[in-house]
């Protein structure tokens, strides 16, 4: 993981902690490590520059990202001692987790984009984007929400995994299990428009049976995608969150359940039966804010 190590004094950090136990630094070192890039996503380069709103939005990712409680705890105490030492040091006036606690269990339900959420994904807002650039990112977030791939299965498409005659698309999934998945109309669109502009950074010595490719002409990696969420959400949003709402969308308009654990890709229907729990959420905020007696 590549991050502005000089910014964050990492290594300084961990040789910081001369009683703690080889594994204990280990873990410590990697949870800032890890908190540092999802700051670096969010243009945030330096620790004198986080606040404890930002904290706690990280903490609500981790949770809404099906991270245990028990690793979300120890990233919260490896942030606590990373920042008292900071302090310590005199390298930053507050401490951004004082206070902070460890997001309850209900955090839990995959998060759902709302409308403005998803137009905003969309839709590419700087004028300054090269037209590849913004036909492949929008070709990358169609085929996210509308087919309800995993990232590692979105890179890892290849030109012929999409059949454009019957609008499918042919995964390899977790356990080499290779499954077919209806492609929406959009989807196809978009995707037609990338591989009309794809020829501008292929690279024919590296990976050109690739679908979709990076500036450097070579696959595109999940890193590259959470890359292309961060610069068009609204918030910070992980990838993950436009497969959530694909199958909750599926189950608020009565999919069967079966028919999307298929198409999900999921070994155990039990996964899938945490969108129905979303599905009631829903529908309860709904009759809440609709019906004259709730």
């Amino acid at each position: 993981m590549t991050v502005m190590a000089a910014g964050w004094s990492i290594d300084d950090f961990v040789g910081s902690m001369t009683a703690a136990s080889a594994n204990t630094t280990s873990a410590y070192a990697s949870d800032i490590r890890q908190f540092a890039e999802w700051m670096s996503r969010q243009k945030v380069t330096s620790p004198k520059n986080v606040t404890r709103e930002m904290v706690r939005q990280y903490l609500s990712f981790l949770t809404t990202n099906r991270q245990a409680k028990r690793s979300v705890t120890r990233k919260l105490a490896a942030l606590r001692r990373y920042f008292e030492w900071q302090i310590r040091n005199k390298a930053i006036k507050s401490d951004p987790t004082v206070g902070l606690r460890t997001p309850s269990g209900t955090g839990r339900l995959p998060k759902v984009l709302t409308k403005e959420q998803l137009d905003a994904l969309l839709t590419c807002r700087d004028s300054e984007v090269p037209e590849w650039k913004s036909t492949r990112d929008t070709a990358v977030i169609e085929l996210l929400y509308g087919s309800g791939l995993r990232v590692s299965e979105l890179c890892s498409l290849d030109v012929d995994s999409i059949n454009a005659r019957n609008n499918t698309v042919t995964v390899m999934g977790k356990g080499s299990k290779e499954r077919r998945i209806p492609v929406s109309e959009p989807s196809v669109a978009a995707i037609k428009n990338w591989v009309k502009l794809r020829r501008e950074v292929v690279d024919e010595k590296r990976d050109s049976v690739a679908l979709f490719l990076n500036s450097r002409g070579g696959r595109l990696a999940p890193r590259d995608v959470r890359r292309i969420i961060d610069e068009r959400a609204l918030t910070p949003t992980h990838p993950h969150a436009l497969r959530h709402t694909f199958a909750t969308h599926l189950l608020d308009n009565g999919a069967d359940l079966r028919a999307v654990q298929e198409l999900l890709g999921h070994s155990d229907v039990a996964t899938t039966q945490r969108y129905t729990q979303v599905s009631k959420e829903r529908l309860k905020s709904a009759y809440g804010a609709s019906h004259p007696r709730a």
